[in-house]
């Protein structure tokens, strides 16, 4: 049995390392930006090396200092009056003199206020060597960020461009398997996290490198034995703060996650405030925010607990190296066996104090890596995507608009029946054909084959003789007018929703309005104060349901294309209306193949030739007439329909 649970266990680390090693190696991504951003990575890391030897060299003045000023206090106690001497600069004094070939003729004193004088003369010259070093670290830490924190920012613009440009390249099928908050998580939240890695992380990582091995250099040199005592807590506190650093992971990733419900139920409210409105539900709605807001406030106060704990812990274990480092050098320094001195020993405090955010910053360096692996995972996860609808390379600059269905059966992606089973039919160009059937019959489905949307399970869909997978996706739609049944409207002007569908070109006034009074809208429109520069609502929440379709429709026709599909996007205007728009559409439709979708007879009505649609099959098709007057379901639901509209009357 026991044998059975150590198998056991050592199967579960085993899979723990093989994810964690995938997580990491997710990271791999992001190598071809560091590649294309090489000479800003280089530079930085070559400017953190200047910062860093400069900042190691700051506390040997220190040090030099405050021995110079003992053998300066005990010279000018020893002497007399008026005795004469020459006293010993500072070694950092001597070798930057020496590096000039200067003659600084400081040294020799005469009387006790000559020394006075020198002291302080030497004093000034420390101090300026001291700022003078500061300012010079401070001018390369400046550069540091300047190359490494902008060089993140540009990838993380790159990457969020990948990811839209991968956004855009995918078909429908990616959309209906995936939420829209969890696209925009991962090119939002994601992205950010991964920064941190390619900003913070790197610099904070090569930095430590660096000044780790620069100080334990120097304080090697200054005193081997009590450098191997000053180090012995910092391992401690790394792997501490490591630990810390987890749970403030896990506790920061509940806090956003909540903070990211509580947006999204905001969000939900507003976009929904009309139903909200309607139902008289502000009061529940109220509650559950209440309730969202609080679980967020405790999850928020929980990291602040661990949060308040983890500097002090930091502060607790470094204060430890400097009492080592006082307590066991003042042994040395009174043993005087060592050679150490009083400047040494307070180098020694400021080289532990330097130290102090690198090992600290170990334990969020990892967690800042963690989180950017787990975040680059799920990029890729969408980045790795391939669409199911590829582009061909036929180019159709002349588009006819011959459309021919062939045997064409459609299911969607995980439903179990078919959309539509051996459809056949043809629109010769210019010609109009009308769609009927219930909700459910696969009328959307006809057009989203036609723009390609999906492609078809088996069978041909065809333009001008030319199966619509060899032809290039761009040609197609550019030449494509489609007015969906679910309107979306930017936030944005009228006019500029209008224009929406004009690629490569600049749409005019007198376009815009033309297109306008096509759709049967512009006299709406011009009852606004602003007119076209009316700048709509989210998801066009300032114009009614017919407004909203008839601005769609604007927006097709503007485009002047070649084929225009209307997918049942009459529905929420009334009769009249729709009898002045289909009375326009006659002038708009003379020379283009037009798809007219709808559950709605007097929509399909003016058709060419009619397909009657059930369960995805044809079961009628013809004209107007013929089919009334075959007596089957068309005619029924005329009658249907008919009675409902005297009926209203």
């Amino acid at each position: 049995m026991q044998s059975c649970l150590s198998l056991s266990a050592a199967k579960l680390y085993k899979l723990q390392d093989r994810f964690r090693t995938k997580r990491m190696s997710s990271l791999w991504h992001l190598n071809k930006y560091l590649i294309r951003y090489r000479w800003r990575l280089l530079t930085g890391v070559l400017f953190i090396i200047l910062t860093n030897v400069f900042l190691i060299y700051t506390p040997l003045i220190v040090k030099d200092s405050v021995d110079f000023m003992k053998t300066s206090v005990e010279t000018y106690q020893a002497m007399d009056t008026a005795g004469q001497g020459e006293l010993e600069l500072p070694p950092v004094l001597n070798d930057l003199y020496a590096f000039l070939g200067m003659n600084h003729g400081l040294s020799h004193y005469d009387g006790k206020n000559g020394l006075q004088s020198l002291v302080v003369k030497i004093g000034i010259s420390l101090c300026a060597l001291y700022l003078l070093l500061a300012l010079i670290k401070g001018f390369f830490l400046f550069f540091t960020r300047q190359t490494i924190i902008i060089m993140s920012r540009l990838i993380e613009y790159d990457l969020k461009n990948e990811i839209y440009a991968q956004y855009q390249s995918l078909s429908m099928s990616f959309y209906k398997r995936n939420d829209t908050g969890d696209l925009m998580n991962r090119i939002s939240e994601d992205v950010s996290k991964v920064r941190m890695y390619l900003g913070p992380a790197i610099m904070y990582s090569i930095n430590l490198v660096v000044l780790a091995v620069l100080s334990i250099w120097a304080m090697m040199n200054l005193n081997s034995t009590l450098t191997l005592w000053v180090l012995a807590p910092l391992p401690v506190m790394s792997i501490l703060v490591y630990k810390v650093s987890k749970v403030i992971n896990n506790r920061s990733e509940a806090v956003q996650s909540q903070q990211s419900k509580l947006s999204s139920f905001v969000q939900e409210n507003f976009s929904g405030v009309r139903v909200m409105k309607a139902y008289g539900l502000e009061d529940r709605r109220s509650e559950q925010f209440e309730r969202e807001s609080m679980l967020y406030r405790e999850l928020s106060l929980s990291q602040v607990k661990v949060d308040a704990l983890f500097m002090p812990t930091i502060m607790m274990l470094i204060g430890l190296s400097t009492i080592l480092a006082i307590f066991i050098g003042g042994q040395m320094i009174i043993d005087g066996n060592t050679g150490l001195t009083f400047g040494d020993l307070v180098a020694f405090v400021i080289y532990v104090n330097l130290l102090t955010w690198p090992f600290a910053a170990v334990g969020w360096v990892t967690s800042l890596v963690q989180r950017a692996a787990a975040s680059q995972k799920r990029i890729n996860e969408f980045l790795d995507e391939e669409s199911d609808i590829e582009s061909g390379d036929l180019v159709l600059t002349e588009m006819k608009g011959d459309i021919q269905f062939e045997k064409v059966t459609f299911s969607y992606p995980e439903a179990s029946t078919s959309a539509l089973k051996e459809v056949n039919f043809r629109i010769k160009p210019g010609q109009t054909l009308g769609i009927f059937g219930k909700t459910g019959s696969g009328k959307s489905t006809i057009a989203a084959l036609l723009t390609r949307q999906f492609d078809p399970s088996s069978g041909k869909v065809k333009l001008d003789g030319h199966s619509l997978d060899d032809l290039d996706l761009d040609s197609l739609r550019d030449q494509t007018g489609y007015v969906p049944q679910e309107v979306f409207l930017f936030s944005d002007s009228i006019a500029n929703n209008i224009a929406f569908g004009m690629k490569g070109a600049v749409a005019t006034k007198e376009d815009i309005e033309k297109a306008g009074k096509e759709a049967q809208i512009d006299a709406d429109v011009k009852g606004f104060p602003k007119g076209y520069d009316t700048i709509l609502g989210e998801w066009g929440i300032t114009l009614s349901g017919g407004q909203k379709q008839r601005v769609s429709l604007a927006r097709a026709f503007i485009r002047k294309p070649k084929i225009l599909i209307f997918d049942d996007s009459l529905s929420a205007v009334d009769t009249e209306t729709e009898e002045q728009i289909l009375g326009a559409l006659d002038k708009i439709l003379a020379d283009r193949s037009t798809v007219l979708i709808s559950h709605r007879i007097s929509t399909v009505r003016r058709a060419d030739h009619i397909i009657v649609l059930e369960e995805g099959r044809i079961v009628e098709e013809g004209k107007h007439e013929e089919l009334i007057h075959n007596g089957g379901f068309y005619a029924a639901m005329e009658r249907r329909q008919s009675m409902e509209l005297v009926y209203k009357d």
